[in-house]
């Protein structure tokens, strides 16, 4: 497996010594932003941080951050990792294509720093340097994750429609053809 991720043309350039901004247009992909950005435009280092822990939280699981709720857990990807964290059944989270015993440690530091990264406060997010740090060496201590942002977990419900409605919302399609 090759992981490729790239920043879609999205980034900003920052001067020399400045290390969070201000903008009045929010682009990106809701699930990715961090929300200080997505609902106040404020981006900073942080914000890069909570993306890569959605990315590594995506990883681990093998879903995807946006859908998930769609999924027979109702609840957003970052909801359910937090809920399995504090019950202690964070392997329950991880894609069975990883399930290998001896990377057992390596696989919860996964879901532990990928926590990290999408804590609600930028403040209480790592490093980036920390994150490589974290991930790449000999296991380090490691603080206890905070709240998740978007991680209320609060049920999505999951509308199914009928023959006879096959609009759940009430609304028409029509196809525009020339003639």
């Amino acid at each position: 497996m090759v992981a490729k991720i790239s920043d879609f043309g999205m980034a900003r350039i920052f001067c020399e010594n400045q290390n969070k901004a201000n903008t009045r247009r929010v682009v990106g992909t809701f699930g990715y932003m961090a929300p200080e950005y997505a609902m106040g435009g404020l981006f900073s280092v942080k914000s890069d941080v909570f993306s890569f822990g959605v990315i590594l939280l995506e990883i681990t699981s093998g879903k995807r951050s946006s859908g998930f709720y769609l999924s027979e857990h109702r609840q957003t990807l970052l909801a359910y990792a937090w809920r399995l964290w504090n019950e202690g059944r964070e392997m329950e989270l991880v894609d069975p294509s990883l399930m290998d015993r001896s990377q057992t440690e390596g696989i919860v530091r996964c879901i532990h720093v990928g926590l990290l990264c999408v804590q609600e406060d930028p403040a209480d997010r790592p490093t980036m340097s920390f994150v490589v740090l974290a991930l790449g060496s000999d296991p380090i201590a490691l603080p206890q994750p905070k709240q998740p942002a978007f991680s209320l977990g609060k049920m999505v419900p999951i509308y199914k429609s009928s023959p006879t409605d096959p609009s759940v919302n009430q609304m028409t399609v029509s196809g525009i053809a020339p003639r």
